[in-house]
Formats: C-alpha cells, structure tokens, sequence
C-alpha cells in the first residue's frame, strides 16, 4: 500500500467525520469560500477530481448521489472510490498527463492535488457547521511549506484570494488558513 493511500485514508477520515457531523439543517450555512455554503465544500471534491482524473488518467470514479439530494452519501461513494483507486497496486504503474503539469505518477497526483485540498476543505465545512476545525500540525507545516514555493502560480491559478495578515508566532494551522486566502 503506498504512502499516498494512507495519506488519503487518513485526510478523507478526518474529512468524513465532519461531512457526517453536519446538522442537518447547516448544509446551507456559509462557508468560508467566497459565495459557498457547506454543501459546497463537499461539491467541489465530487466535481472537479473525478474530471481531473478521467481526462488526465482516464479513470472513472464511481457517482454517488448529487450532493444537493444527499451530501454525505455522495461524498461516502466518492472518496471510497478514490481509496480503492489508491489502495489497487496496478495505480503505482500508472500516469496521469496533463497539460499544466505533465506526466505525474497516480498516487502521486492524487497526493499532492486532491488529498491536500480535502485536507484544507477539512476546515472549510468545520467552519461553517460549528464543528472541530483542528488540523494536524505536521500536515499544515508540510501543506504550507510547498504552498509557499509555489506560491506565484497559486495566486495567479485564481484558486486563491490574497493572503491574510496573521501574527508571526501564529500556529500551523493559522498560517495555512490566512495564506489561502481564508480569515482563521
């Protein structure tokens, strides 16, 4: 099993128990990306990852049901899918190709694009249903240090708003929030 499955299996955990955690009447609160509510923290990660993956791998993830009739179904049938792609020892032979950034191992794709960004959503849909919005430290630190490298092509990407001011000796966590654009 590689690294990126456990890393997966462990992030989409995390991420899991929240979208399960949500009240039901909060799936329409707020979210911390501009013009979002909770229940579209959850659509990004079903929509835009599985056309990802079949345009650049040819890949299709099973389809749950949409997440306007039920969210946590949705995301359920979604990020097993993407386990059972991880966890498939034929993934690690495989390539993803895309134009923006060429030939990526699979799992390693998956890795550094979709389970980074279920790990950031993780505060996202915690935000916005009152729920935990810890994060694991270590993953932050990591998160952040290769956001910050990379960070010109971000900005310019449109993925990201201009970074919040935050105190120097803010933790991690802080830190990663304000540098996407997002006010901890």
């Amino acid at each position: 099993m590689s690294g990126a499955a456990e890393e997966h299996r462990t992030v989409a955990g995390v991420f899991t128990d929240r979208v399960r955690g949500v009240a039901p009447g909060r799936w329409d609160d707020p979210a911390p990306c501009e013009g979002w509510v909770a229940r579209d923290v959850v659509r990004h990660l079903v929509e835009w990852f599985p056309a990802f993956l079949k345009s650049g791998a040819d890949v299709d993830l099973p389809r749950g049901p949409s997440v306007d009739d039920d969210p946590v179904a949705a995301w359920t049938v979604h990020s097993d899918g993407v386990q059972a792609l991880l966890d498939d020892p034929a993934t690690a032979g495989r390539v993803l190709r895309n134009p923006h950034i060429g030939e990526v191992p699979l799992d390693r794709a998956v890795d550094v694009f979709y389970t980074s960004d279920v790990f950031l959503h993780t505060w996202d849909l915690a935000r916005a249903t009152g729920q935990d919005e810890r994060l694991d430290p270590e993953r932050c630190e990591r998160l952040l240090s290769g956001m910050e490298a990379a960070d010109g092509a971000l900005r310019s990407s449109g993925h990201y708003g201009p970074k919040v001011g935050v105190a120097a000796d803010a933790d991690a966590r802080t830190r990663l929030i304000a540098f996407s654009g997002r006010t901890p």
